[in-house]
């Protein structure tokens, strides 16, 4: 009889836990099962996969594996002397033929089990579909109101002669208002078929924001640039400034300071669990390029009665 290192085959450690083995076997059904694996020899490998989990899964027949002993794959080899009789196989007596025995056989024969199932037989065990990612690209404006997606998705499926063949489901896609940049959406039942009864898979969406003309999103939060005049910095001032739901006026305190942040609070995105982000506007002070002759002699005026010195800290011993 032939050695089959059934831990090699799920790519599990010999003391792996019931529950690593059990998750291993899912992964690798998934990928071989011959009703959506394009792999080459994917059924045959699919079969070995399931005679090992069908020996692993079961405590008992994990013990009477493990007292075989640890062999290289396809070494001959003898189950140790009272290793049937430990067990409670069927196949006891001086005169087995272990050489013409396959191993799925012997564990098929353990405890009362008989040689029912055929040499290499095809397990059925159900398995769910796999699960796919796409990206969906969405607007700010999309973001902030919800919006519904087209999906076009193509997956491996058999036709009526089991000849693999490519399909396609089509269907739409809500997503909710408050979709931020990066989010990872899971739609339940939307992804690969199963195979045997197995669940379907789902589909994963990877929320990407366009590039908007003024906002930068930053979680829930939006980022606008503010020009502000000097004087507007100066003096203070109320400016409009847009928002996605609208204009709304802002108040400039006296003395704004370039890259200062003004908050607009709840002008932001709108959050899943209710609420909204706040809008920030950041200043930035903005000259005329091309002064009329009136302002340059206002901004000479200005210059020659100012006592501010912006540069004063350059000094030495200077402060700011």
């Amino acid at each position: 009889m032939k050695y089959k290192d059934y831990y090699q085959i799920l790519g599990v450690e010999r003391g792996a836990s019931a529950e690593a083995i059990k998750k291993a076997y899912r992964r690798l059904a998934r990928k071989y099962h011959p009703d959506v694996s394009k792999e080459a020899g994917a059924e045959d490998k699919f079969k070995e996969i399931g005679e090992a989990y069908e020996t692993l899964k079961d405590a008992e027949k994990r013990a009477a594996y493990d007292r075989l002993g640890h062999y290289q794959s396809g070494q001959e080899f003898r189950p140790p002397p009272d290793w049937e009789q430990q067990f409670h196989t069927h196949f006891s007596g001086a005169d087995t033929d272990f050489e013409e025995l396959d191993l799925a056989d012997l564990f098929a024969g353990l405890a009362g089990g008989g040689r029912g199932r055929a040499r290499g037989a095809r397990v059925d065990i159900p398995v769910p579909g796999d699960d796919y990612e796409m990206t969906a690209e969405l607007t700010l404006e999309q973001a902030a109101q919800g919006t519904e997606i087209d999906v076009a998705l193509s997956f491996l499926e058999r036709d009526e002669r089991g000849a693999p063949r490519r399909g396609t489901r089509n269907f739409k896609v809500r997503i909710a208002k408050g979709a931020t940049n990066g989010q990872r959406l899971r739609v339940p039942g939307k992804g690969g078929k199963g195979a045997n009864g197995g669940r379907d898979g789902d589909l994963y969406l990877n929320i990407v924001l366009k590039l908007h003309r003024l906002f930068r999103p930053d979680g829930h939060d939006l980022y606008l640039d503010l020009p502000l005049t000097p004087a507007e910095t100066v003096l203070g001032a109320t400016v409009e400034v847009p928002t996605l739901a609208g204009a709304v006026n802002l108040k400039v305190p006296p003395g704004t300071q370039a890259g200062q942040r003004l908050r607009l609070a709840k002008r932001g995105l709108p959050k899943p669990g209710g609420g909204e982000g706040d809008l920030f506007a950041i200043v930035q002070v903005v000259v005329p390029e091309s002064p009329s002759e009136h302002e340059r002699n206002l901004y000479s005026e200005l210059a020659a009665a100012t006592t501010f010195n912006p540069r004063a800290h350059f000094a030495p011993g200077g402060t700011r």
